[in-house]
């Protein structure tokens, strides 16, 4: 069963998302808080899967009750989704830098609500390719470009592998497009994560715009040398 806790200040949208999400046989709603310092607290006692969390809230809002939630060593496990009303909202990319594994529009359909529920209790980021890009595009310029220190250390093939995931690509899609097996692109994606101290994918991508190695509207700035980088053992 996947626990959700619902972080908003309206009590309307909480109920709406409530009867919405306990409509499947496996997600069940773990609390309700109705901001940022309650729906922190909530997330400590409860230790649900995701808390499906508002961005704008009075007092501590949705991306600061984020980080907390994150930098938190007990709840290492919760996953934050963070709901806005506007896909071009500048603080999404605010939202994914503070930990959140992905973003929801708020009028998101209720199958895609439940799917996307799933997608990250399964441990996966919520990153719809065409909205994200859209986002980090329009706000990534907004931010000084940290360059080759985020990046050192990554051979020229986790380099590429970083940009594919950038763009919004599955891994099926990474394996096509690099010819190489499902098992060594998940290696692939495991040892990121582990280089680069990032929670999930959408931290990923985050450090692929903030380091340079790719801009809004651009391919990846550098591609891979022949360095040798021979292709991992599947973990």
């Amino acid at each position: 069963m996947i626990r959700v806790a619902l972080v908003d200040d309206q009590e309307l949208m909480r109920a709406g998302l409530r009867a919405l999400l306990e409509r499947a046989d496996d997600i069940t709603v773990a609390g309700e808080a109705p901001d940022g310092a309650a729906g922190y607290a909530l997330a400590v006692a409860e230790r649900p899967d995701v808390v499906l969390m508002d961005i704008r809230m009075p007092g501590l809002d949705g991306i600061e009750a984020t980080r907390r939630i994150v930098a938190d060593a007990r709840l290492r496990d919760v996953r934050v989704v963070v709901l806005t009303t506007f896909d071009t909202d500048e603080h999404l990319f605010d939202a994914i830098r503070a930990g959140a594994s992905g973003f929801l529009l708020k009028n998101t359909a209720p199958d895609e609500l439940r799917a996307a529920v799933r997608t990250v209790a399964a441990g996966d980021a919520l990153l719809s390719p065409a909205v994200t890009r859209r986002v980090l595009a329009a706000v990534a310029v907004r931010h000084r470009p940290a360059g080759e220190r985020l990046l050192a250390g990554l051979t020229g093939r986790e380099r590429e592998l970083l940009a594919e995931i950038a763009a919004g690509r599955s891994n099926a899609e990474i394996s096509a497009r690099l010819f190489l097996s499902p098992a060594t692109t998940r290696t692939y994606v495991s040892r990121l994560l582990t280089k680069l101290d990032a929670r999930d994918r959408a931290q990923l991508v985050h450090i692929a715009y903030e380091s340079g190695l790719v801009r809004p509207g651009e391919e990846a700035l550098s591609q891979p040398d022949d360095d040798g980088d021979a292709a991992p053992s599947p973990a």
